[in-house]
């Protein structure tokens, strides 16, 4: 990626694997990037979107026709800084209004180096990734801007997100520590896969010291730190290439830890327990995704970013290494995989984001799940 000023009326393309363009101005800043095209349903919480590290590698469309109007403030992060690769809006904020705004978004996004683009038929774009499937694309302005066939031959040559094995670039490298809050009532080991700031804190809300592991960390030291539950968090890239993660899993699921995962945890779970993963067309993204809680029948309305699902078997109840395996949760949209659980071992995940930054606070109640294994583990 090449960044240079900013230029508000500086014009700029976006260039689709596919060969499709489509032309605007400069949002953000100027120069080149690439990545996979994604589209994003949700109508607010776009500073939670862009710090989200699952993003990584990926140009948000968001679907949403006006972006920036609260700006962005130094609190509503979800990690140190911004990871989409290129941001795609169609009218973006003239100015921001909101009591708790520090900056506009074009000016982080220029801050932070975020190559963007307005103006754009957004609504068109997201039919075309609906039909044709998240693909690689180009964002280019200012001097970035040649014929579009040079474009689209830059865009053919960027690493597809299909064997990407991305979570070690984002997670953290040293592991850290977030207190409980009040009196402490359990200990856990959080692997960090690209982890959401507010994660954490849901956990330690409910008196739970977290540490916080690499993506790297060995069995040895997952149970160094004396857990009372191990968690496996979201992450970007394609879960078949988890291979670290997955033996790590293995390794708890051996020693009968309570555990929980989500959204990349999801995939690593079913790995772990010798399903398959593959790639959705156009994926889950957005904070307004509806899935059904199979164990108890209540329909929740849910936070997503996944590209990639579990492959179960949905009617059935499945025989595993580690006890009998269930589908727990399910996308009310296309009946995709959204949460497994084991039958004979305290273990179970969800393909969404409980922590609900931003989003609804309708599955808030899994962390209370997590917190019940570990009661009946330890009683």
């Amino acid at each position: 990626m090449t960044i240079s000023t900013r230029g508000d009326q500086t014009p700029a393309v976006l260039v689709l694997e596919d060969g499709r363009a489509f032309r605007g101005r400069a949002y953000g800043a100027v120069g080149e990037t690439f990545g996979e095209a994604v589209f994003s349903t949700g109508m607010t919480g776009y500073q939670e979107t862009l710090t989200d590290p699952s993003y990584h590698r990926q140009v948000v469309v968001m679907t949403a026709p006006h972006v920036g109007n609260t700006g962005v403030n130094d609190e509503d992060p979800e990690s140190g800084r911004i990871w989409v690769s290129g941001y795609v809006v169609r009218d973006p904020a003239r100015k921001p209004s909101n009591w708790r705004s520090q900056r506009s978004l074009d000016e982080e996004l220029v801050a932070q180096g975020v190559v963007g683009i307005s103006g754009v038929d957004t609504r068109a774009l997201t039919r075309h990734l609906r039909e044709r499937g998240a693909m690689r694309v180009g964002i280019f302005s200012g001097n970035a801007i040649p014929d579009e066939g040079t474009l689209l031959a830059k865009v053919r040559q960027a690493p597809e997100m299909t064997g990407a094995d991305l979570s070690a670039e984002v997670a953290t490298k040293e592991a850290y520590v977030v207190p409980a809050i009040g009196t402490k009532k359990f200990t856990v080991a959080a692997i960090d896969l690209g982890i959401k700031g507010m994660t954490p804190h849901r956990m330690a809300e409910r008196g739970i010291e977290v540490h916080v592991l690499p993506a790297t960390a060995t069995l040895e030291e997952v149970y160094a730190v004396n857990p009372d539950g191990v968690f496996f968090s979201n992450g970007p890239g394609d879960p078949s290439t988890a291979d670290h993660p997955v033996a790590l899993m293995r390794g708890v699921l051996e020693r009968s830890t309570p555990l929980f995962g989500i959204c990349f945890g999801n995939q690593i779970l079913g790995r772990a327990l010798g399903f398959g993963t593959y790639k959705l067309k156009y994926g889950h993204r957005g904070i307004n995704q509806p899935v059904q809680d199979r164990t108890t029948g209540k329909v929740e309305v849910t936070a997503h970013n996944h590209g990639f699902a579990v492959d179960a078997p949905l009617e059935k109840v499945s025989d595993t290494e580690f006890g009998r395996a269930e589908v727990s949760h399910v996308c009310l949209n296309d009946q995709v995989v959204e949460g497994l659980q084991l039958l004979d071992r305290p273990a179970f995940s969800v393909q969404y984001h409980p922590e609900a930054a931003a989003g609804p606070h309708d599955a808030a109640y899994l962390f209370d799940r997590f917190t019940t294994l570990m009661e009946g583990q330890r009683a």
